[in-house]
């Protein structure tokens, strides 16, 4: 039997390769957008990204080993796996339509099943809710990004 870290991870890394499907004509346009002065982390963007979703996945697994297989913890697997989804989403639908709103859209609607997620997790373990904080920290910084970016750029919007 594989063990439960090795699945919950095989599915994270799954899913947040689903992002690398956009194409150089979809980044062109988005790397020709005005950015504001302060967006000085961009290229640690990635790599921030990265050590959200190993902490989620960590979380996740801490939550299944709680009560594994019950059918709480399916739900919030599947929880788990529909943040991911949606912050997966947003930079290649953001990029497809070439809209800013819809990012705007996708990252708040992240921040905000995250904070159900959270929610949920919190009775069920205080280390699980922790590794959450991550994502809570930083998807409203992303969606104010985005939200700038609209800002500078109205005709993209």
């Amino acid at each position: 039997m594989i063990p439960s870290w090795m699945v919950i991870g095989a599915v994270t890394f799954i899913v947040a390769i689903g992002s690398f499907f956009i194409t150089p004509r979809d980044v062109k346009w988005f790397a020709q957008l005005s950015r504001p002065r302060w967006l000085v982390f961009e290229a640690f963007i990635p790599l921030i990204w990265t050590v959200i979703f190993v902490c989620g996945a960590a979380s996740a697994y801490l939550v299944w080993q709680h009560n594994p297989g019950s059918v709480i913890t399916w739900l919030l697997m599947g929880l788990y796996l529909f943040v991911e989804i949606i912050t997966v989403a947003y930079i290649p639908l953001m990029l497809r339509l070439k809209s800013l709103k819809i990012g705007e859209i996708i990252g708040l609607s992240g921040f905000i099943v995250a904070v159900l997620l959270a929610i949920c997790v919190l009775p069920i373990s205080g280390l699980a809710t922790l590794l959450l904080i991550p994502y809570l920290l930083w998807s409203p910084v992303g969606t104010y990004t985005t939200e700038e970016l609209r800002q500078m750029n109205p005709e993209d919007a």
